[in-house]
């Protein structure tokens, strides 16, 4: 599953893929880049709805993640694919609605992980990463808090058992 230039295959998905996976998508590839695992793990984001296909990160996320130093604004807006089941070792989605989504066209047979990005966290009270579209950048910064803690969570389940 995982690519050819990667051991491992992580995909980050939510509703329009502008907001809250692209932001997991940056803050996950930064730490990888950081720990110098960047060649071994492949990073990809995708939303299940296609209405933002082609399009920039909200300018909003595009900014929270800046002001933690990562730069998301290169990312462009994909829709989920059938496809991605065989390319993805792991499909990590924001949230409940999502998750189930994609358990509909989850072949029986997907050998990967499909579940919510928050089970890689450390507040095991919050288990969705809620939309901040319609929100203020409060919304924005609780989000990019929630993904670098779930993001430090997932590296370290993948180090323990698939590195």
């Amino acid at each position: 599953m995982a690519t050819e230039r990667a051991r491992i295959s992580v995909l980050f998905v939510c509703l329009g893929n502008i907001c809250r996976s692209p932001t997991a998508h940056g803050v996950f590839r930064n730490l990888l880049d950081k720990e110098h695992l960047g060649d071994m793990i492949y990073v990809d984001s995708a939303g299940t709805g296609d209405w933002h296909v082609g399009k920039n990160p909200d300018s909003r996320s595009c900014q929270t993640a800046l002001d933690h130093g990562i730069d998301i604004s290169f990312l462009r807006a994909r829709l989920f694919e059938n496809r991605d089941f065989d390319r993805f070792d792991y499909i990590l989605v924001m949230d409940k609605q999502n998750l189930n989504d994609i358990s509909r066209i989850k072949p029986q047979n997907y050998p990967g992980y499909l579940g919510l990005f928050l089970s890689f966290g450390s507040n095991s009270s919050i288990e969705e990463v809620p939309d901040p579209y319609y929100s203020g950048s409060d919304g924005f910064e609780l989000v990019i808090d929630l993904v670098i803690d779930a993001s430090k969570g997932l590296l370290e389940h993948i180090q323990k058992h698939r590195l």
